[in-house]
């Protein structure tokens, strides 16, 4: 079976194709085979804002879908899918809208099944295509809109939340506080860039709720930021010179602490050996380190897949769609609507 998967959640537009290979002794247990990944960022043309500006990235993903779905299909050597799965939230509202109705449009077009996913459990499930079949786990989302603890034991059934973040996403930190130090958006890369040259142990930032009293699996970075806009502020009042490399080592010392302690201990609390890292900010090589280091301190398989697959993509949704009809779902409706704050317990609108 060929799926193909379409992404529009954001500023990229992505549009994959996956071979499912089906395990008939155990139901949504089979495995995608990568055919295509084609991804068009409009990251570029946000970067002079600072951020993603909604309507810009609406309009490049309706320059961009037409095109990037004929690039999939030739890499793919394939005429039409069988099934074709669409991100149906959470995201950007004008956003999501271009991919799912381009996506009915080929589905009537094709006359074949429509799925409409949700976008967090795309993250999840594109690490099979690296690392195959998922057993039950833990998985830390981390990107620009989104931090999340998932407990997932099925791909094809609905996605435990554990915790989440209460105000900013880390990757929207990461984001906040690159443009304070004037290392330019996207913030992530630039910051892990500069952190490389830095000692994280020059400035004690704080770690938000890691208190006693704190819930256990939820994330605040609102204070982090302040913190980091407190000292650039201080050091620019006496004059000095800012420190880049150590400010930037220190502030994703404390994301990476935060964030791997705290997956960690979810993943032993729910009695699960195996950790998954998925989303754009999981790119960084210091909560990935983090995390190999703490997951072979607690007895832990940890799953990171390639970066470019942790970005987003349409890879994922394709994935997400091939183990969704791997466990028997039916599809969805061609009058379905975008949901931008789809939960994640929902892994499918009908």
């Amino acid at each position: 079976m060929i799926v193909m998967g379409i992404e529009s959640s954001c500023d990229e537009t992505g549009v994959g194709v996956v071979r499912w290979h089906p395990d008939d002794a155990a139901e949504d247990k089979g495995t995608c085979e990568l055919l295509a990944d084609e991804v068009a960022s409009s990251v570029e043309e946000h970067a002079r804002f600072g951020g993603v500006v909604p309507e810009i990235a609406s309009r490049a993903h309706l320059e961009a879908i037409v095109p990037a779905v004929r690039r999939a299909l030739s890499a793919a050597a394939v005429s039409r899918p069988d099934a074709l799965a669409v991100t149906i939230g959470p995201g950007l509202a004008g956003a999501l809208l271009v991919g799912v109705a381009a996506a009915k449009a080929y589905a009537a077009a094709w006359d074949i099944p429509l799925y409409a996913l949700n976008h967090l459990g795309g993250h999840v499930a594109v690490d099979t295509l690296e690392h195959g079949p998922m057993p039950p786990c833990v998985a830390l989302l981390v990107s620009g809109g989104h931090t999340h603890l998932l407990q997932v034991s099925d791909l094809a059934e609905p996605i435990v939340e554990l915790g989440s973040t209460v105000d900013d996403a880390a990757g929207e930190a990461f984001d906040k506080v690159a443009r304070l130090l004037g290392l330019g958006f996207p913030g992530g890369p630039a910051l892990d860039a500069a952190a490389a040259h830095g000692d994280p142990n020059t400035i004690a930032f704080p770690r938000g709720m890691t208190g006693p009293r704190d819930a256990r699996y939820d994330f605040s970075f609102s204070g982090l930021k302040t913190a980091v806009a407190r000292y650039v502020e201080a050091a620019q009042r006496t004059g000095a010179d800012l420190p880049v490399a150590d400010i930037s080592a220190s502030f994703q010392e404390s994301v990476a602490d935060v964030l791997t302690a705290k997956a960690v201990r979810a993943a032993r609390d729910a009695g699960v050996g195996t950790l998954v890292l998925g989303g754009g900010a999981t790119a960084n090589s210091r909560i990935r380190s983090m995390a190999e280091e703490r997951c072979a301190a607690a007895g832990l398989t940890l799953r990171v897949p390639k970066p470019r697959l942790c970005t987003d993509n349409g890879v994922m949704i394709a994935a997400l769609g091939a183990h969704v009809i791997g466990g028997g779902a039916k599809p969805s409706a061609l009058t379905v609507a975008t949901d931008p704050g789809l939960p994640v317990s929902t892994s499918q609108l009908r």
